[in-house]
């Protein structure tokens, strides 16, 4: 069975890139078209055929493709392209939306297609691929979301409450994680880092490599690093090397502005 498919992507180069990792490896997926704004994909889905399969962007150059849930009705199967914190992957989940973390492997890629392939191939007439009301609560939710304040750690026999506004850095050493205060201490905590991505505020906490979160407070300059990765100025100085591996540089970039 012959799939159409929609992008809907504002990154020029992902475009192409995804354009072309299909047209390799689906020979029975054919894009139909590229979109780069809510407006122009709402445009299009009012004024086409339906088609099979949508992949879109998160962040898009005239808002969020929430919008086009709302505005618009998606009667495709859809997979996410994104590098959006844990908490939105969840709104996904709940929508019956598949997604992509970037940047895009073939394998990651396969998975998502072969399940969204099942769904179109079971359906006995064409019809909503997502559950939107579903998608736009947990979205909704997203925006209210109580981030962790504060932190208890324990040092001999005493409790010490530590706020998450103090922190400058999490990090992990030798299976053990650790917090680090702003005026220096480094404290022994329970929580991993996977963990501690969906609790703590996305606009104030990156996660630049697989052993590390720094505070947005806590840099102090940005500096390239070889292998396209980038060298960071922390303060206070953190028992690691910060730098951001080469895969997050791009969305590092983003949140620091």
């Amino acid at each position: 069975m012959m799939m159409k498919a929609l992008i809907v992507e504002d990154e020029k180069m992902a475009q192409a890139q995804l354009s072309r990792l299909l047209r390799t490896r689906f020979p029975d997926i054919e894009v139909v078209k590229c979109t780069d704004s809510v407006r122009d994909t709402v445009e299009y889905l009012a004024s086409h055929p339906p088609i099979n399969l949508i992949f879109m962007d998160v962040e898009l150059s005239d808002g969020e493709c929430f919008e086009i849930f709302r505005q618009a009705p998606v009667e495709a199967q859809v997979i996410m392209t994104t590098a959006y914190d844990s908490y939105a992957l969840k709104a996904f989940e709940a929508g019956s939306i598949d997604y992509l973390l970037k940047p895009i492997g073939e394998e990651a890629l396969s998975r998502a297609v072969g399940r969204c392939r099942d769904r179109v191939s079971q359906q006995a007439a064409p019809g909503p691929g997502i559950d939107v009301e579903k998608l736009l609560a947990a979205v909704s939710g997203r925006a209210m979301k109580q981030y962790k304040e504060r932190f208890v750690v324990y040092v001999g026999e005493r409790i010490i409450p530590v706020r998450t506004e103090d922190v400058s850095a999490f990090f992990s050493e030798e299976k053990a994680n650790y917090l680090q205060t702003a005026d220096g201490h480094r404290y022994l905590i329970e929580s991993t880092l996977d963990a501690l991505e969906g609790e703590l505020d996305p606009a104030q906490f990156f996660r630049i490599s697989r052993g590390a979160i720094v505070a947005r407070n806590s840099v102090a300059s940005v500096s390239r690093h070889f292998s396209g990765r980038l060298r960071l100025d922390l303060k206070p100085a953190p028992p690691f090397e910060p730098t951001v591996s080469r895969a997050r540089v791009d969305d590092f970039l983003k949140w620091l502005e």
